[in-house]
């Protein structure tokens, strides 16, 4: 068999060897290295390559950036979803505080302005707070929590930040009713507190707003007037404000006005109220003689 010789033809081997190549370029390498680091010979060329390339770079670039947006895009929705489930559950967990916040608010004021009132009767009134109304549909009635044990009697007089809520009528231990100033069978001496006009201003019962009744048509009263107590009757002291005047009718040939009023206070919504003890009135009521004196006196005087 006949060897076959895989050698270049000797035309191939022209020109200096492949080491030799390989430590020129190696040295000449080491040489610019060189130059440029010392005296910055190839700064304007690298400038001008990297001018030249930059476009090229940038078209490289693209689908890797392209990538990682589309990655971020996806990865930033999945945490938008994840956060937006997060504060759903949050907003329904905090639901019952907010919606309660307004009202707990309200109810501060209130507070802080009874608290303002109870200074001023130097403490002669007892907080308390409303229990529940009563169940007569045809009595304005409610419960507070204070009662005998509290120091509370019948005929003290009970208000609220804004004024007149009514009068105690019966206590129990630890519980008091209060017939409110819109009762059919409650009255309260007030005058106008513009004019001074007296008068009693009368409930009407429930759905009904409370008047003045027996008041002379030429009486010097008219609707926005604002209605206080007179303190005449040693129950309640006076200047509390009890209700306003709403309408006023004059007719010819009757003997009395008739005056509509509307309570300032909340009767039929304050959850807390001060009663005021006696020691709050300035000058209390004398009490009346006796039936079973007057006579008697009376028959001394016929002797005589």
């Amino acid at each position: 068999m006949r060897h076959i010789s895989v050698e270049p033809p000797p035309f191939f081997h022209r020109g200096p060897s492949p080491f030799a190549r390989l430590a020129f370029f190696g040295l000449l390498s080491l040489a610019l290295l060189f130059a440029d680091t010392r005296y910055r010979y190839l700064e304007n060329v690298r400038q001008a390559v990297g001018t030249v390339l930059y476009p090229l770079q940038r078209v490289l670039q693209l689908p890797g950036e392209a990538a990682a947006y589309v990655a971020t895009y996806f990865s930033s929705q999945r945490a938008l979803v994840v956060d937006n489930a997060a504060l759903k559950e949050r907003l329904l967990a905090d639901a019952r505080s907010l919606q309660g916040y307004g009202a707990l608010e309200q109810e501060n004021t209130r507070l802080r302005t009874l608290l303002g009132v109870e200074t001023r009767f130097h403490g002669a009134a007892t907080a308390a707070e409303v229990l529940y109304s009563g169940r007569d549909p045809f009595t304005q009635k409610l419960f507070i929590d204070k009662g005998e044990s509290a120091g509370v009697q019948p005929g003290q007089a009970v208000i609220d930040e804004t004024g007149v809520v009514g009068q105690v009528t019966r206590v129990l231990p630890y519980v008091a009713e209060v017939t409110l100033v819109t009762d059919k069978d409650h009255a309260v001496p007030v005058k106008v507190e513009r004019s001074g006009v007296r008068s009693v201003m009368y409930g009407a019962g429930s759905g009904r707003l409370p008047e003045l009744r027996f008041l002379s048509p030429n009486a010097e009263i008219q609707t926005g007037d604002r209605l206080v107590t007179s303190g005449i009757d040693g129950t309640y002291p006076p200047g509390l404000a009890v209700a306003q005047v709403v309408s006023v009718e004059r007719e010819t040939g009757q003997m009395f006005a008739r005056v509509t009023c509307r309570p300032l206070a909340g009767v039929e919504k304050s959850p807390h109220v001060l009663v005021l003890g006696h020691a709050a009135v300035s000058a209390p009521r004398p009490e009346e003689p006796a039936e079973s004196d007057a006579p008697r006196k009376g028959r001394g005087k016929r002797r005589g």
